[in-house]
């Protein structure tokens, strides 16, 4: 088992306060949007171990050295992940775990199924899409499938809405620009409506999209209420197509403990709030707006569901052992969640696949290291993992 030493990314979205309230912390005015756990190449956790001279017989003691996660599971991937974990995934750790800190709303996005991402990655391989372009879609050819954890009340948009509740929220702005969205919204079947009206509000005119922009976000801001989280979605993104095609999600508001999955194709935004996030280790992610980023509008619509959904809002499933499972469909990344009192067992989380224990609250023990809020400890497979004390572990693994 081994601490985490984990990079805090500073998004300009990124909240100046929640990481360092968990963190216990003082903020430093800067914007402090993800705290990354795993084996990203763009960021990877570093642990410290001994060095490999120390495991030889009547070698001289070995300095601690400090390595990337990423390193240290190149250089033996069977013995970090399990033998199981490396024949299903490859020799990579298979999800990222995330500390997540919403101050603005991140950009309205979608992520595409495995088959579109390896086929799209192909294509621009083919074609000789330089990998660090603006305009390229692609980065990888893996699908990128996340689940998000409400660590304190969390805001967002998941899913599409039906039609005729999009239109009604048009309506009601009084905003005559907008009536022809409605108009389409109430004239066509589920699919055809929503594909229609989100392709012609992202390639609207972007003079007259920003003057019907301003126009909705002076209604909401003066109807408020339901319109209230429109209002401010236009306060960060003036001007935006993303403002008006948000319209057409649902709003979510989640409570500490519930959580969110969000699948291939399904568009959706984080807007407020802090929460544990863990996703596929991919970079593959088709913006819709809120963002001054490239927004492929032809692969976005090849990429997106078309259909009208409930945001299906997880809360944890209990088991006798005290763990709390967030069900998902995937097998790259299994989320669950110990709420450890003082004076109990001792729990046995050792698996034949690799770990990553984030503690959130109180001051658990993990192994041989005590923690405190916002500290993380990786698990090899295999590896004996006996947890205990009192606080908040969430559990990130795969299904093997």
């Amino acid at each position: 088992m081994d601490r985490l030493s984990n990079t805090v990314r500073p998004y300009a979205w990124g909240s100046t306060t929640l990481i360092p309230t968990l963190l216990g912390v003082a903020p430093t005015g800067e914007p402090q949007a993800e705290m990354w756990m795993g084996a990203h190449p763009g960021a990877p956790s570093r642990i410290t171990r001994t060095d490999a001279a120390a495991e030889v017989p009547n070698a001289p003691a070995a300095a601690l050295v400090e390595q990337a996660l990423t390193e240290v599971i190149a250089a033996d991937p069977a013995r970090e992940l399990g033998p199981a974990t490396v024949e299903k995934f490859g020799p990579r750790l298979p999800f990222l775990l995330k500390l997540l800190a919403a101050g603005a709303p991140l950009s309205l996005q979608v992520h595409p199924d495995l088959a579109q991402a390896r086929q799209g990655y192909a294509d621009e391989e083919r074609r000789s899409v330089p990998i660090d372009a603006t305009h390229r879609t692609y980065k990888d050819a893996n699908h990128k499938p996340e689940l998000i954890c409400a660590l304190t009340p969390f805001d967002g948009l998941c899913g599409f809405r039906r039609p005729v509740e999009a239109a009604e929220a048009m309506e009601g702005l009084g905003v005559d620009s907008l009536k022809p969205y409605a108009d389409l919204l109430r004239a066509r079947p589920e699919e055809a409506a929503l594909r229609e009206v989100l392709t012609a509000i992202l390639t609207a005119d972007p003079d007259g999209m920003a003057e019907t922009v301003a126009a909705a976000a002076a209604a909401a801001e003066r109807i408020g209420g339901s319109y209230a989280p429109y209002a401010r979605i236009a306060h960060h993104f003036p001007g935006d197509a993303g403002v008006i095609a948000a319209m057409l999600l649902n709003y979510v508001q989640l409570q500490p403990g519930e959580a969110l999955f969000l699948g291939a194709g399904v568009p959706h935004a984080y807007l407020d709030g802090l929460g544990v996030e863990i996703m596929a280790n991919s970079d593959n992610v088709l913006r819709c707006g809120l963002t001054p980023k490239h927004i492929d509008v032809p692969e976005l619509l090849r990429v997106v569901r078309f259909e009208a959904t409930e945001p299906g809002v997880l809360r944890p499933e209990a088991s006798p052992s005290g763990e709390e499972l967030y069900e998902t469909p995937v097998d790259e990344f299994r989320l669950s969640r110990f709420d450890l009192s003082p004076g109990a067992a001792p729990v046995d989380l050792t698996a034949a696949t690799p770990q990553i224990l984030l503690c959130t609250a109180g001051a658990p023990k993990a192994g041989e290291f005590g923690l405190v809020p916002g500290e993380s400890v990786f698990v090899p497979a295999g590896e004996r993992a006996e947890v205990s004390g009192s606080g908040t572990l969430f559990r990130a693994t795969v299904v093997a």
